[in-house]
């Protein structure tokens, strides 16, 4: 029964370390048991076959799970590998311009901020939104502002 682990330890020049399983036991694995070895590396997350030899836990059969190639911002999927660039910028709004519920998939900063004592505003008072503008190699712009995502940890997962 295949079970999930995170690599702890890794012995490169020695070609063998210790995976975390879900029970939070140690176990010992050797590269040659590694599917694809030239994804070891510590933090990683791989799935493996359970096995007890000589010397106690072990695995075989490990796949390390590739990272990720794709990020979800507000429910859109973009490939990390078609951004080409991306763009800071405030934008003035008018105060009382409405969040569509519909379309906006709720961040924890949303939420707070429509739980904020509404100030009373004039009419036509402008507010600064922060937004993040990514363009892909495809010469597609996605547009988000900070209503929608958390802007700053958005760019981190970026990498760029």
């Amino acid at each position: 029964m295949a079970m999930n682990g995170t690599i702890t330890t890794w012995f490169e020049d020695k070609g063998f370390g210790f995976i975390k399983d879900e029970n939070g036991d140690n176990r010992y694995f050797h590269e040659v048991k590694v599917a694809n070895p030239e994804l070891i590396k510590k933090d990683a997350a791989v799935t493996f076959e359970p096995t007890t030899n000589t010397k106690g836990l072990s695995a075989y059969s490990v796949k390390v799970i590739p990272e990720s190639k794709y990020i979800y911002i507000a429910g859109e999927r973009i490939k990390l590998t078609s951004i080409k660039s991306y763009l800071i910028y405030s934008e003035e709004v008018p105060v009382d311009s409405t969040i569509d519920k519909e379309k906006t998939v709720l961040s924890v900063g949303v939420l707070m901020s429509s739980i904020r004592p509404k100030l009373t505003t004039a009419p036509d008072e402008m507010r600064s939104l922060k937004k993040l503008a990514i363009t892909t190699f495809q010469g597609t712009t996605l547009i988000f502002s900070e209503d929608e995502i958390d802007v700053d940890a958005t760019v981190k997962l970026l990498g760029v």
